[in-house]
């Protein structure tokens, strides 16, 4: 049986999870992916904990506690999602380890709510960091114009984040430039830069999921032509401008000082439109120093029959951004469309959180001991 997990991870491709649930957590699944499928860390989500902690009772006795202290809503959830990220962080903690720091971790994101809002997102990012308290978690903070400034001030912290619901290539510009700069105020403060760590998730099929909506209203050959290429072209072009951020002069300076390059990350690798083979968004995007999180049902896929034949990013960049002027040229506006995906990412998440909130109260009342 060929191992196509390996093989990716030797063509440098980390492996991430992209879920977790007490479950995962205390049947000891989780540790099972990390020994059998090459799983090296985890990201999670105001989805990914909503639907976690609505179903089974794993957290029941968490809840019970907490109903007994009369805590708020919002206390339990923090509480409930930062004992799950601790947990896992411990499990992981070997990985960590051994690769100085690259692997091994946990990410949390903060309050979505807060997405607008730098100086509580900021904040929200210390509380986390101090909750979980372990060094192997990653913050997660959206890629909003809110968001970029509190990105540079946490990593000035010598917090270490993963920086989410990236769309376009111009704010993807704009986030990497927003960890050099964090890394040039903790170097000012003296902070052991060695110990940052960041990755910049770049959203992959909700970009595909959205043009070839559009492509199908439009309904030409041309059209048709142009499904399910712009999210690869779009990831990779991304790739590319990573190339050339981390090779410049401005970082030569910090990377003296052992900062760690921002790793891209593709995210929303799960295939939306099954005509496309489930391991589109993992054989097609291969490339050195990248992260890939996988839902587990993306995991298996390309565990059984992914196809890994080395780096499948070097070279298409030329290709790539003719794939996406193509679809400029049929009257679709990649501004619009990434925008709007950022937007619509932002409500997803809210809605997660304020769904996870209602579940989790009423689980509270549930729970709740009895007066006397």
């Amino acid at each position: 049986m060929t191992d196509a997990l390996k093989r990716l991870s030797e063509e440098g491709v980390a492996i991430w999870l992209d879920d977790l649930s007490r479950k995962r957590i205390t049947s000891g699944n989780l540790a099972e992916l990390i020994d059998q499928q090459h799983v090296v860390g985890v990201t999670t989500n105001p989805s990914i904990f909503q639907k976690a902690i609505s179903q089974g009772d794993g957290y029941d006795q968490q809840l019970s506690d907490l109903a007994a202290r009369k805590v708020t809503v919002e206390e339990a959830i923090r509480m409930i999602t930062t004992a799950d990220v601790r947990d896992a962080a411990d499990i992981l903690r070997p990985v960590f380890d051994a690769t100085q720091g690259q692997d091994g971790r946990v990410s949390i994101e903060v309050d979505p709510r807060l997405a607008h809002n730098t100086k509580s997102t900021v904040a929200e990012a210390k509380q986390l960091a101090w909750l979980v308290d372990r060094p192997n978690t990653l913050i997660k903070i959206p890629a909003t114009m809110a968001g970029l400034p509190a990105i540079t001030e946490t990593i000035a912290r010598g917090i270490s984040v993963n920086v989410t619901l990236i769309f376009s290539l111009e704010r993807y510009r704009l986030v990497m430039d927003a960890y050099v700069a964090g890394l040039e105020k903790a170097k000012a403060a003296g902070l052991d830069l060695s110990k940052i760590h960041s990755v910049a998730s770049f959203f992959v099929s909700r970009v595909d999921a959205e043009i070839d909506k559009r492509l199908d209203a439009l309904g030409t050959d041309e059209a048709k032509a142009a499904r399910g290429k712009a999210g690869l072209a779009n990831a990779r072009l991304a790739y590319q401008a990573y190339e050339e951020v981390f090779t410049s002069d401005r970082w030569n300076a910090l990377d003296k000082a052992q900062a760690n390059k921002q790793r891209p990350l593709w995210a929303s690798t799960g295939v939306k439109d099954p005509a496309y083979k489930d391991t589109l968004y993992v054989d097609d995007l291969v490339a050195p120093n990248t992260v890939n999180t996988m839902p587990e049902a993306t995991l298996f896929a390309a565990e059984d029959h992914g196809n890994i034949t080395g780096n499948t990013v070097a070279g298409t960049y030329e290709q790539s951004r003719a794939e996406l002027d193509a679809v400029e040229k049929l009257g679709i506006s990649y501004d619009e469309v990434v925008q709007l995906l950022e937007d619509e990412g932002v409500e997803k998440f809210e809605g997660a959180w304020n769904d996870l909130l209602k579940s989790t109260e009423a689980e509270l009342q549930r729970l709740a001991p009895s007066e006397g």
